[in-house]
C-alpha cells in the first residue's frame, strides 16, 4: 500500500508550529514556520535591528501615550479581519480601509509611520509596514503586561484596500454569537480563538455610540438599561460617564478595572456581568463559550498560554509573501 500524502491548512500547520515550539531547535522552528510562508527571524540577514526598532518607537510611544498599546492591538486585528495581515488598512484615501470610521479613529498610525521612517533609514526598502504593524501590536500586548511572543515575519504589504470591504469583515458590537463565529470561521480562527482574542478587550476604549444599543431614551431623554444581562450598577455607570446626546469624542475604558493593564480581568468581568459590549455579554451567556470564560478567569496563566497561540494565527491570517504584494517604502500609500 502506497503512503498517503497529508495535506494540512495553514491554520493547522501553525497550531503543529506551536506545539513544537517546545520541542525543536530555533532552525526547526524557522523551516516550520516557512510552510506558511513566514519565517522568524526573517531580517536576521537583511536587516537585524529591524525588531529592536519597532520595539523602541513603541516605547517610546507609549511612553507618552499608555493608550498606544491597546490602538494597536485594534489596528492589527482591522488589518488583518479585512484582506487579510498586509498593512492594507495603513494606506490613505478617501476610499481606503482607513478611511472607515472604524479606522479612521483608531489611532496608533504614527507609530506605525515613525518605526518605517526609522527602518528606511537603515534598512531600505526591507521590512514591510505588515510586519511593522504585526511586531508593534505584538509588542504592544507586552509593554501593557501581557506575554512575550515570537513571532515570523517575512509579510508583504497589499495593494488593495476598499472601504467597502470593511464592514462585513470586522466584528460589530452588537454581533450575536454565531454571527462572530461565522466571520472568524472564514479566516481560519476558532470557537477558542475567538473567545481568547476578545480577550483585547482588556485594554482599551470605546466610543459611547458602540454599545448605545444596550440603553433606550425615554421621553424625557433620559435613559435606562434595556439588556438584562448588564449588571445594574454599571449599567448606571455607563450612562452617567454616556448621558444622551453626549459628545461622540467621549469615551469609555474597555475594562472598568484595570484598563491598561493586559491580564485576565476582562474575564472576570463577563463574569460580573460587566462585559462593555453585547458581543462581550454574549461570551459568557453562550453554553458554547461559557466555560472557556470561567477557565479564563480563573487562571491569567491559561489565559496567557492560548492567546499566545491564537495571537499568532491571527497575525498570520491571509498573509501575503514571496513575490505577492510589495515592500513599501511609506506606510501610507503603495509604491509609485
Amino acid at each position: 500500500m502506497e503512503p498517503k500524502l497529508l495535506i494540512f491548512s495553514p491554520s493547522a500547520l501553525l497550531h503543529i508550529l506551536l506545539i513544537l515550539t517546545l520541542f525543536t531547535s530555533p532552525f526547526q522552528l524557522g523551516v516550520l514556520a516557512a510552510s506558511s510562508g513566514l519565517l522568524f527571524d526573517f531580517y536576521a540577514a537583511s536587516c537585524p535591528t529591524a525588531e529592536a526598532m519597532v520595539k523602541n518607537t513603541l516605547r517610546s510611544a507609549s511612553t507618552d501615550d499608555p493608550t498606544i498599546p491597546a490602538k494597536l492591538l485594534r489596528l492589527l486585528f482591522h488589518d488583518c479581519m479585512v484582506e487579510g495581515c498586509d498593512g492594507s488598512v495603513l494606506l490613505e484615501g478617501n476610499e481606503t480601509e482607513r478611511s472607515d470610521p472604524a479606522n479612521a479613529s483608531l489611532g496608533g498610525f504614527s507609530v506605525v509611520e515613525s518605526a518605517k521612517g526609522l527602518l528606511e533609514l537603515f534598512c531600505p526598502e526591507t521590512v514591510s509596514c505588515a510586519d511593522i504593524l504585526a511586531l508593534a501590536a505584538r509588542d504592544a500586548v507586552e509593554f501593557a503586561g501581557g506575554p512575550s511572543i515570537q513571532i515570523p515575519t517575512g509579510r508583504r504589504d497589499g495593494r488593495v484596500s476598499s472601504v467597502s470591504n470593511v464592514r462585513p469583515n470586522i466584528v460589530d458590537t452588537s454581533f450575536t454569537m454565531d454571527e462572530m463565529l461565522e466571520l472568524f470561521s472564514s479566516k481560519g480562527l476558532s470557537l477558542e480563538d475567538l473567545v481568547t482574542l476578545s480577550g483585547a478587550h482588556t485594554i482599551g476604549s470605546a466610543h459611547c455610540s458602540s454599545f448605545s444599543d444596550r440603553f433606550q431614551e425615554d421621553s424625557k431623554g433620559n435613559l435606562t438599561p434595556i439588556d438584562a444581562s448588564l449588571d445594574r450598577i454599571y449599567a448606571n455607570e455607563l450612562i452617567k460617564q454616556c448621558p444622551a446626546g453626549v459628545d461622540k469624542s467621549i469615551t469609555v475604558n474597555n475594562d472598568p478595572e484595570t484598563s491598561l493593564l493586559f491580564d485576565n480581568q476582562y474575564y472576570r468581568n463577563l463574569i460580573s456581568h460587566k462585559g462593555l459590549f453585547q458581543s462581550d455579554s454574549v461570551l459568557f451567556s453562550d453554553g458554547r463559550t461559557k466555560a472557556k470564560v470561567e477557565e479564563f478567569s480563573d487562571s491569567q496563566y491559561m489565559f496567557f498560554e492560548k492567546w499566545t497561540e491564537s495571537f499568532l494565527k491571527l497575525s498570520s491570517v491571509g498573509v501575503k509573501t514571496g513575490d505577492e504584494g510589495e515592500v513599501r517604502t511609506s506606510c501610507r500609500a503603495i509604491n509609485g
